[in-house]
């Protein structure tokens, strides 16, 4: 817990607090932090733990079973292949990979510029417009891999 520092210790105590009269307020909890910080490493599931009487295992079970929890912090565009039947079939493998290429990352990393993760999802429940994409919740439908570099080079402009 050393490598909190105090401000974050506080916020995150705050947001246990939300939940003090909640049967069930792990998720509640996890969730805010998520929010506010964007992912939830070891230190603050410890704290939790601490707060909740809920085991820090138990916490670390629900963090690594939703994809929406993250143990490592996530670029500030976070992009979400669906790699679900109907968006496979219809390339969406050749589309991460062209991601992947460009960006100069794997599948579940983020760039060393913290300007992109890339993800592989399993089903994003929109096989109708497949194959898709999301950049931080904005769907891309029935992309192509042409389609790639222009994205990656919209997102880039913004930063400039």
């Amino acid at each position: 817990m050393a490598h909190l520092q105090d401000g974050a210790v506080k916020k995150i105590n705050e947001i246990c607090d939300r939940y003090v009269n909640e049967k069930t307020p792990l998720m509640m909890i996890l969730s805010d932090i998520q929010k506010e910080y964007g992912y939830i490493p070891l230190e603050v599931q410890e704290i939790v733990s601490s707060r909740t009487g809920i085991s820090v295992a138990e916490i670390y079970g629900v963090v690594t079973f939703y994809s929406f929890f993250s143990l490592k912090p996530k670029g500030k565009y976070v992009i979400g292949c669906c790699l679900g039947t109907a968006c496979y079939v219809k390339g969406a493998q050749q589309i991460i990979d062209k991601f992947s290429e460009i960006i100069g990352i794997k599948p579940g990393e983020t760039s060393k510029d913290g300007l992109f993760t890339l993800d592989a999802l399993r089903c994003i429940g929109a096989c109708g417009i497949a194959p898709a994409v999301t950049i931080n919740g904005k769907v891309y439908p029935k992309l192509t891999v042409d389609a790639v570099p222009n994205i990656i080079k919209e997102y880039r402009a913004k930063e400039k």
